[in-house]
C-alpha cells in the first residue's frame, strides 16, 4: 500500500457512520425549526448534502493533516496510474449498475418497473439550483470518495474485505436519509438502490486501489441528478409527467 510504505498510517474506520448521523440530524433540526413535515423538507436535501459535504471535508481534513497526510495520499492516487480503457469501462459500469440498482430497488420495494422516485427531483429556486449545480456533484464525490474508498479502506486496519463491506454498508446506508423520510419503504428503497454499486466501487478499488475511474463515474451521476433538477426548476410541468 503506497499510503502505509510513505507513512506508516492504519486507522479503525470509526468516521464510517458520520454522514448518516450529519444527515439526519440535520433534517431533524430543520423539523424541528421550521415545524415543516420532513416530506415537504425534502426538496432541499441538495442544499442539505452541500453543507454535510463540507463539514465531512472539514473532517477529513483535520483527520489528514493530523496524519500528515494529502488528499491524494488519502485515496492512493496516482498520476498515469489509470488506463484510458480500463477508465471508460469503470466509468460505464459505475453509471450502468448506478442506474439499474435505482429501478431494481423500486421493482423489489414498490413493485413498479421503472420506477421514477420524485422525491430526488424536486424543483427549487432557480438561484439554488445554479449553487447545486456547482457545488453537488464535486463536493459530493471529493468527500465521499475520501471518506469510503480513502479513509475506510486504503488506510483501514484489519481484514481488508470486511473494511470493503463496512464501507460499502455505510456507502449505501447514507443514502437512506437524504431526504430522511420517517418510512420503512423508503430509507429500505434508498438503500437498496446504492448497495449493488456500492459494493462494486468498494471491493474493486480495495483491489485496485485506484480512485479516479469511480470518481468519474461518481461525478456523471452527481452531475446527471443536478441537471435533472435544473430542468424541473425551469420547466416544472415536466415534473407531473414522472
Amino acid at each position: 500500500m503506497e499510503t502505509e510504505r510513505k507513512n506508516g498510517v492504519k486507522v479503525i474506520p470509526f468516521l464510517l457512520p458520520v454522514r448518516c448521523i450529519l444527515f439526519l440530524s440535520a433534517f431533524l433540526l430543520m423539523s424541528v425549526i421550521s415545524k415543516l413535515s420532513y416530506a415537504d423538507l425534502s426538496k432541499w436535501w441538495t442544499s442539505v448534502a452541500v453543507i454535510c459535504n463540507l463539514i465531512t471535508n472539514a473532517i477529513l481534513y483535520i483527520f489528514a493533516r493530523r496524519k500528515s497526510l494529502t488528499f491524494r495520499q488519502l485515496l492512493n492516487y496516482e498520476k498515469g496510474k489509470t488506463k484510458i480503457g480500463v477508465a471508460i469501462l469503470i466509468v460505464v459500469i459505475t453509471v450502468v449498475v448506478g442506474m439499474c440498482g435505482l429501478y431494481l430497488a423500486g421493482l423489489i420495494c414498490y413493485g413498479e418497473f421503472p420506477y421514477l422516485d420524485k422525491t430526488m427531483v424536486q424543483p427549487i429556486p432557480l438561484w439554488l439550483v445554479i449553487i447545486v449545480l456547482l457545488l453537488l456533484p464535486l463536493s459530493t464525490t471529493l468527500v465521499e470518495d475520501g471518506l469510503y474508498l480513502g479513509y475506510a479502506i486504503n488506510l483501514s486496519k484489519g481484514n481488508r474485505w470486511l473494511s470493503a463491506s463496512l464501507s460499502a454498508f455505510f456507502y449505501a446506508l447514507q443514502h437512506s436519509f437524504i431526504p430522511f423520510l420517517p418510512d420503512g419503504v423508503f430509507i429500505l428503497y434508498r438503500f437498496l438502490s446504492f448497495l449493488p454499486l456500492t459494493v462494486i466501487i468498494c471491493f474493486w478499488y480495495q483491489k485496485s486501489r485506484n480512485p479516479l475511474p469511480f470518481m468519474i463515474g461518481h461525478f456523471i451521476l452527481n452531475v446527471a441528478t443536478a441537471v435533472q433538477i435544473l430542468l424541473l426548476t425551469v420547466c416544472p410541468s415536466l415534473y407531473d409527467m414522472l
